[in-house]
């Protein structure tokens, strides 16, 4: 297991990407599919950091990265109270954000998208935000 735990500022967005593609290139995992991993972790844990902690450094965020045969497992901890449940997020029509010419709504569209599986979990004062993704190819 890998695992990665900064201040909840955006100049730590930087760490947790390298942070990811680090230990993704360990194995034998496209750089197309590292890159959009990389995207749905650094837009959660954006989302996380910017809204939930409102770049709070005295807050933590941590991420732990899991492989179990070719599946990799991202948890995404923090100790927020923030109700925001992603399961819920209804995905706006995306002709209508074009429409209204509004920036922002894409970026959870493209996690669900990209990751496989989202599991959300509230755990003796925090959370626990899991990704799986499925990469048939992945050697260590």
């Amino acid at each position: 297991m890998h695992s990665l735990q900064v201040p909840c500022t955006k100049e730590n967005l930087k760490e947790i990407r390298y942070f990811v593609e680090n230990a993704l290139n360990r194995y034998e995992i496209s750089t197309d599919d590292i890159y959009f991993i990389k995207l749905a972790i650094d837009e959660i844990c954006a989302n996380l950091i910017i809204h939930a902690h409102h770049c709070n450094h005295e807050d933590f965020i941590e991420v732990k990265i899991k492989n179990e045969g070719n599946t990799f497992i991202f948890e995404i901890h923090d100790q927020s109270n923030d109700n925001f449940n992603l399961l819920e997020y209804k995905v706006p029509d995306i002709q209508q954000i074009i429409a209204n010419k509004k920036n922002g709504n894409m970026g959870l569209i493209l996690v669900r998208k990209i990751m496989d599986e989202i599991e959300l979990e509230r755990c003796e004062g925090h959370n626990i935000c899991r990704l799986y993704k499925s990469i048939p190819q992945a050697n260590s």
